[in-house]
């Protein structure tokens, strides 16, 4: 492990590519597990917490790690695929040590951890050496002070407090994707997870409670303001606020659709009305939709707007007014690589897809399915008895709605448990 640097800062590892010996990418770094010593004793490194592919989270001890740089790790290749259980003597560096108040016994200055360093000690074990601290800001403008010292050197790291604040393990999540952020956040302890989930800004915890499992985002809206929730809701795509709703207790449902703006709770009540395995219940209302005098131009700037998922970038939809559904009656699909062919100032009803069959809100999810494989889309038109676009159905829609109930927590590989 000679070109492993002498010192490496924790939170700079997270989402870091894990690799084994053959140069194959096997997972990310998502934290550093340390187990605290009593005293002032430098806590023990004892291995780091991978994600698999899959979004499953494993154990790698640090014997298993052989280098650490500035872009990757790279282990034996040998990973017990058991997901990880934190044990009661362990601490997660990222995921709890973080924002954890301490104070430098020296000066009496309070501050809040925003990294830790680990070192390779001469037994080659690993260790933590260093705390990095901010003082809490004493103006508006400026950030407050910032202070690296060694580990021995602070009070408070072996303490934890109620509301320890998440200001900088959000900082080290603000990176990750909402998929890789909400599979961090479904690992933490049920107090640390209510801490981060209060520090997020409304649109991002949002993003992030798509991508978790069902039972965790009732659980965290039932842990927020019935304000908060409902503002929550209105950042969610419509489809996931109504499949969300629909899990909560009726009175508690009834209630945040009034608290929503009125055109928001619009959207998700007409949602629920339909049946939920049906194209109905899993579309999104919300589609790129032009104008019949549209041009190739206007249609291209729409689908590159970067909060639109790729399958709904791939179609857009020729409708009469109005252009919100329900629309006028819908003229035609146009599809991404079509446009791409065409001059920018053609219309884009002149490069209509008008040969295929609309699916109605009825359709079941093999109906969806077999319309999806039959014309080789990615993404559905749904209509109602008058033609009038209703919403799209993706295929991202379909496989969360095809596959098992917890596919999100699914296992992908067996394993014994770690030593």
């Amino acid at each position: 492990m000679s070109t492993t640097p002498t010192r490496v800062y924790a939170a700079r590892l997270a989402g870091l590519p894990v690799f084994d010996p053959q140069g194959d990418q096997v997972g990310k770094v998502r934290d550093v597990v340390v187990v605290l010593r009593a005293g002032s004793g430098q806590p023990r490194v004892v291995g780091l917490v991978i994600e698999v592919f899959g979004r499953r989270q494993v154990f790698a001890p640090m014997t298993r790690v052989t280098n650490i740089d500035v872009g990757q790790v790279i282990t034996t290749g040998l990973l017990n695929m058991r997901r990880f259980e934190l044990r009661s003597t362990e601490t997660l560096v990222i995921g709890q040590m973080l924002d954890r108040a301490v104070t430098i016994k020296s000066s009496g200055v309070v501050g809040s951890v925003f990294d830790v360093a680990m070192e390779q000690t001469r037994t080659r074990d690993w260790v933590l050496s260093r705390v990095a601290l901010q003082e809490p800001s004493k103006s508006f403008r400026r950030r407050g002070q910032t202070h690296v010292v060694e580990w021995d050197e602070v009070d408070g790291l072996h303490k934890r407090e109620p509301n320890q604040g998440a200001t900088h393990l959000i900082a080290s999540l603000a990176e990750l994707k909402p998929a890789d952020a909400a599979n961090v956040i479904h690992e933490l302890p049920a107090e640390r997870r209510t801490e981060v989930v209060a520090a997020m800004d409304d649109e991002r915890l949002a993003d992030v409670l798509e991508e978790l499992p069902e039972e965790d985002q009732v659980e965290i809206l039932e842990h927020l303001s019935h304000e908060r929730a409902a503002d929550v809701l209105e950042e969610m795509s419509p489809d996931d606020a109504a499949d969300l709703i629909n899990d909560l207790p009726p009175e508690t449902a009834r209630h945040l659709l009034e608290l929503m703006e009125p055109e928001e709770a619009e959207d998700v009540r007409r949602l629920m009305s339909y049946g939920e395995e049906t194209a109905g219940g899993m579309m999104t209302p919300e589609p790129v939709i032009l104008s019949p005098d549209a041009t190739v131009a206007e249609a291209l700037a729409r689908v590159r707007n970067e909060e639109l998922t790729p399958s709904l970038a791939a179609l857009v939809y020729v409708c009469r007014a109005p252009l919100e559904t329900p629309t006028g009656k819908l003229l035609g699909i146009a599809h991404i690589q079509r446009l791409l062919r065409e001059p920018p100032s053609e219309l884009v009803a002149g490069v209509l897809d008008t040969g295929v069959d609309y699916l109605h809100a009825d359709a079941t999810l093999e109906d969806v399915a077999i319309f999806l494989a039959t014309y080789n889309l990615v993404a559905a038109p749904v209509v109602d008895d008058d033609g009038r676009l209703l919403g799209t159905v993706t295929v991202d829609d379909l496989l969360d709605h095809l596959l098992p109930e917890g596919w999100r927590d699914r296992k992908v590989g067996q394993g014994t448990a770690r030593g």
